[in-house]
């Protein structure tokens, strides 16, 4: 009987066979340790599983890196989950990992997922819940460490951005057993106290075993009942807790929860200017709207040729008696020009008064105009000091060395400014 031969190929290709078709390999959970590491330029890591005793290949492709929460190294204690087949050009089986986590923080992510998808059922992380940071808080709470880094940060940046505002230090464990009841503590007793206008919550970067004090349940549960809008800031920018998803904004680090918990004062400077240079041109028009009705007054007749009016008047009430002559007996003529004689005294009076009381407007009108006249104060010794084309208003504002603009109500002077005297 002729024996049949395999070819290397055809028995690589039925040995791949077999192990893709055996489900206990198409699955695996594996605890080893990492040697070999290497990272290809194309992100796919190789690397060597082993243990006491034996040792084994594996591939993580690089779709599948995006999973990973830690930089995997030489050394490092893993838990992984994959399949084994056989790579059929050199006939070597190897692993094909899909998930890697450090050994130990396996279970810590577990307990994570369990509990964010238990929250976010329960709709604590809902957007209409969310409260809103005042734009201009005067007192700011901070749970933190009071000697960590992140305070220090914080206040650094608060005392730069917006000096005016007060910081109450809430201190609080943030790493280690008694951290979950520390922080939820201190929350509870900000909305106690009720002095801050909004809460800052946080710590700087770390292991997954340091931040846990922030995956809590009874964490989520003090911030999620808080009565003061929160601002989380765990770790650093790729650090996620349970506290983010329930806190009223989620801050990538301690600095970027300070800039986003108060304005900046260069904001500030900016609004205020441009709410001077609007009253400067709401203003000019006032008084130009002013100054317009003014003269329409003026160009009335009663201003222009009041000696017409009474003309006009004189000459009707002369009609009228000569049509009286015509007409009426003598008593009655003499009944009517006493009557004429009358009106025509109570005319002039009447017209004397209007023209008086128009006069005392006209005056009355032009002392107010006076007194909103930027021109009429600069007369009585006032001057505006500009410097680059801003006005200042106080001499903390003026720089030395440097050239200033004096405007009086007939000129200008331009000055060098050669020193401050400040006023106490």
């Amino acid at each position: 009987m002729e024996r049949i031969y395999l070819t290397v190929t055809a028995l690589n290709r039925y040995l791949k066979y077999r192990f893709d078709q055996d489900d206990n390999l198409q699955k695996i959970l594996l605890k080893a340790e990492i040697s070999n590491f290497k990272r290809h330029s194309r992100g796919h890591l190789y690397l060597t599983l082993k243990d006491d005793k034996s040792q084994v290949s594996a591939i993580m492709f690089a779709s599948n890196t995006k999973s990973l929460n830690f930089n995997p190294k030489d050394g490092d204690k893993v838990i992984i989950e994959g399949n084994v087949s056989v790579y059929e050009p050199y006939g070597t089986y190897q692993i094909y990992i899909n998930k890697m986590d450090l050994d130990g923080v396996g279970n810590l992510y577990l307990a994570y997922e369990k509990l964010k998808a238990k929250l976010e059922e329960m709709g604590m992380f809902k957007e209409e819940h969310k409260m809103p940071i005042p734009k201009y808080p005067k007192v700011i709470g901070v749970v933190t460490s009071p000697t960590g880094a992140a305070i220090r940060d914080i206040i650094n940046i608060i005392n730069i951005r917006y000096p005016l505002v007060k910081i109450i230090i809430y201190p609080a464990l943030v790493q280690g057993v008694n951290a979950k009841e520390s922080i939820s503590k201190q929350i509870n007793l900000a909305n106690k106290d009720n002095l801050v206008d909004v809460l800052i919550i946080g710590r700087g970067g770390g292991s997954i075993e340091d931040l846990w004090g922030f995956n809590e349940e009874i964490v989520a549960r003090s911030i999620y009942a808080s009565k003061i809008p929160i601002i989380s800031a765990v770790g650093h920018e790729t650090d996620f807790t349970i506290a983010d998803f329930v806190s009223d904004v989620r801050a990538s680090t301690p600095s970027h929860a300070a800039e986003l918990a108060v304005p900046s004062k260069k904001d500030i400077y900016k609004i205020l200017d441009n709410n001077i240079r609007r009253m400067e041109v709401l203003l000019n028009q006032y008084i130009e709207s002013k100054a317009k009705h003014f003269s329409q007054i003026i160009e009335n007749n009663y201003f222009k040729n009041p000696s017409k009016i009474f003309e006009n008047k004189k000459l009707s009430m002369i009609y009228l008696e000569e049509r009286l002559n015509a007409y009426q007996p003598r008593k009655q003529i003499e009944s009517y020009k006493n009557t004429i004689t009358n009106n025509n005294r109570r005319l002039n009076q009447a017209i004397i008064s209007i023209l008086n009381e128009s006069r005392n407007n006209f005056i009355r009108l032009n002392e107010k105009l006076d007194l909103v006249n930027p021109l009429s104060i600069m007369k009585k010794g006032y001057t505006i000091v500009k410097q680059d084309d801003v006005i200042k208003n106080s001499i903390n504002d003026v720089s030395v060395d440097k050239k200033i603009t004096v405007s009086f109500y007939d000129g200008e002077l331009d000055c060098n400014v050669l020193k401050k005297r400040v006023r106490k």
